[in-house]
């Protein structure tokens, strides 16, 4: 199935039913008073996420989604009948924002949240609440106010702990197999990797972490080289980065050192909070350089680099410290948790109210007023 991590629709909510102005009619009961129902309510519109939803392939091709109306009021005090609400199923992970204004309406980051995305409209009121003492045939009734409509950008987000970030061709699609189950396609050009792939990587007996692949980065995405940052935001819900960098290139005039600065530099052009998340370095290949220069070609990077954080040296096509990476990540997991999820509650969506009209109905000139 085409990976989808993004898409435009319109949702447009019931409109209320129209309320009416009736009378009672009954032999020997002339003047029976009003009995105008009110007009039922409109369906709204709610997202949910939903595990068992990986893409937003459904909302790509169904771009329209409508609620039906309520019914109107009917005499007898008969009240309009309620539309159902329409609920749309989302991935894990989705954002959702108003299309027009970049306004963010809800961020279901966890199975079962919910959020209300346009309210349907109130039904009308039927002359039965016109009455008085004063006004006892009233032939006022209210219309139904009218739907939300909102054009939205749905984008989904993958739920991850650990993101994989590099150049094309660093090895991180061979890293992940390594690490975990997941089998993304691994061949010898760059860009193998076109959508997130998304691994279980086993630590121990009931310890576990995801990790999220996502394409490759080169220097000049910010100006849409390559696939540009279409996949970055993929990387901002993880705890933790790991930069995966080829230490043994094979075009000899290729500069590591270069295209890792280059990496940091998109990154933060990107979003600074994401260049601000923990940051580990892996340095993969390490399996075509002789066993004798190893480390001295480690250290050289490191210091070309003035890298001072947590350095990593592997060769992901045999596992070579592949474990000792997973352990530490593990260890890092475990001391840094993540913050309790709230519970899955409505996402409010402020709805202005239509302001109530009067409508006068017009009666036939031999009608009783009464």
């Amino acid at each position: 199935m085409k990976f989808v991590d993004e898409a435009i629709i319109e949702v447009h909510a019931g409109d209320g039913g129209n309320g009416v102005a009736s009378f009672r009619r009954e032999k020997y009961i002339p003047r029976g008073g009003p009995d105008g129902g009110d007009g039922g309510r409109g369906g709204s519109i709610y997202a949910v996420a939903d595990r068992n939803i990986n893409t937003l392939i459904d909302y790509r091709y169904a771009r329209i989604h409508r609620a039906k109306r309520g019914e109107n009021g009917r005499g007898a005090d008969q009240y309009g009948r309620g539309a159902d609400d329409v609920t749309l199923r989302v991935p894990v992970g989705t954002v959702i924002a108003d299309a027009d204004t970049g306004e963010r309406l809800a961020d279901l980051a966890h199975d079962g949240a919910r959020a209300l995305l346009a309210k349907g409209g109130a039904g009308g009121l039927g002359n039965l609440h016109f009455k008085s003492s004063t006004n006892r045939a009233p032939r006022q009734a209210t219309p139904g106010e009218q739907g939300e409509s909102r054009r939205l950008r749905l984008e989904l987000r993958v739920l991850a702990d650990v993101g994989l970030l590099g150049l094309p061709n660093a090895g991180k699609s061979t890293l992940i197999r390594a690490i975990s189950s997941a089998r993304p396609k691994v061949a010898d050009y760059p860009f193998t990797t076109l959508a997130p792939n998304l691994g279980v990587v086993r630590v121990d007996e009931g310890r576990s972490f995801v990790v999220a692949d996502i394409p490759g980065l080169i220097e000049g995405a910010a100006d849409g080289a390559g696939l540009g940052h279409q996949f970055l935001r993929h990387l901002q819900r993880t705890r933790l980065l790991l930069h995966v960098v080829d230490l043994a290139p094979l075009d000899p005039e290729a500069d590591p050192v270069h295209d890792a600065r280059a990496i940091v530099r998109e990154l933060k052009r990107y979003d600074p909070a994401l260049h601000d998340k923990p940051r580990w370095l892996v340095l993969n290949k390490l399996d075509l350089i002789p066993e004798g220069e190893r480390d001295k070609a480690v250290a050289a990077f490191v210091r070309s680099l003035r890298w001072k954080g947590p350095v990593f040296a592997i060769a992901a096509i045999d596992g070579e410290g592949c474990r000792p990476l997973v352990y530490a990540i593990g260890e890092w997991l475990d001391a840094h948790p993540l913050a309790a999820e709230p519970a899955a509650e409505p996402t409010p969506v402020v709805v202005k109210p239509a302001p109530v009209r009067a409508r006068r109905v017009r009666r036939a000139p031999d009608e009783d007023p009464s």
